[in-house]
């Protein structure tokens, strides 16, 4: 089977790499998103998977816009019988899904019709769901409303983070890829229309910085998986004398008081925050410019007094 693969970030590398270890299939190029400045030094960075089709040394094509004419027939002179799209990051015009003999598969990573969009991994979390997973989709105009054509669960951990879970739904989504082509191939695939899983859609917005910030007033759980879910990027945080205070791993405690009020703040008893309803133990913390480390820690040469507010 040949094959166009489509993809940037992190998720989409495992994918890859399962089809480049499998002989059946022939990976003919990879699409990924232009080289973009990153970082503090603003230095241009390839997308990992760029990095890694130039170490199989696959061509690798970088359209600023996929849409256009001639992006379409350099695509179209591939000839290929799927395009296989994960974690890519544009949207495809009905033109380029319909090259493909077999169109346009997705690997996504949600259990669709469940958080369509761009952050469906971290939003599993701060929604508190108890199962996550990745869904093989067949692609089309709209943006992961197509057919589902197989979903494979596993269940999210009491500690999950938000990378942690990336990581496992990375792989997932590979073995469900080679689990589901040999299908594809044959002729066999069952399909499902989403609007037939009797799930409501929910869509997935694309992270910001700015949702990291603690709303003290909510429940200690939303406040947890809020932490849970934004750790690594876009990171929790609260604000003490104007400077953000990053929030990496916390549970829920008990304790009562004005939401956002410090009931607990040493060495040895740790840092609990008043919530909603309870409050929060904060477990591991960064304050700017500083080291990321436990908040027991923290508070020996950064003392926080009793009755302190967060906001």
């Amino acid at each position: 089977m040949k094959i166009v693969f489509m993809g940037t970030s992190e998720f989409a590398v495992p994918s890859l790499q399962a089809l480049l270890a499998t002989p059946q299939y022939e990976v003919l190029a990879v699409v990924t998103q232009p080289d973009r400045p990153k970082g503090r030094g603003n230095k241009v960075a390839l997308s990992p998977v760029k990095e890694a089709a130039i170490q199989y040394n696959i061509p690798v094509l970088q359209p600023v816009r996929i849409k256009r004419k001639a992006q379409v027939a350099e695509l179209a002179a591939y000839n290929a019988d799927v395009f296989v799209v994960a974690s890519y990051g544009q949207i495809l015009s009905e033109e380029i899904l319909n090259l493909p003999k077999y169109g346009c598969i997705c690997v996504h990573a949600s259990l669709l019709p469940k958080y369509r969009g761009a952050s469906p991994i971290q939003q599993a979390i701060l929604h508190g769901d108890e199962m996550a997973g990745v869904t093989i989709m067949q692609m089309d105009a709209g943006v992961d409303t197509g057919d589902i054509l197989l979903p494979r669960t596993i269940p999210i951990e009491p500690d999950e983070t938000g990378g942690t879970l990336h990581d496992k739904l990375a792989g997932l989504g590979a073995a469900a890829l080679l689990e589901f082509l040999p299908s594809l191939e044959a002729e066999t695939v069952t399909r499902m229309k989403q609007s037939d899983t009797g799930i409501e859609p929910t869509h997935a917005p694309l992270l910001t910085k700015e949702m990291g910030l603690i709303d003290w007033s909510r429940s200690p759980l939303s406040i947890v998986n809020q932490i849970r879910g934004l750790n690594p990027w876009p990171c929790a945080f609260t604000m003490i004398d104007g400077q953000p205070l990053r929030l990496y791993k916390a549970e829920t405690a008990e304790g009562t008081g004005t939401p956002g009020t410090v009931l607990t703040a040493s060495p040895k008893a740790g840092l609990i925050i008043a919530a909603d309803g309870g409050a929060v133990r904060i477990c591991e913390l960064q304050a700017q410019n500083g080291k990321r480390m436990a908040a027991e820690a923290y508070l020996l040469g950064h003392p926080i007094p009793v009755g302190t507010i967060w906001q």
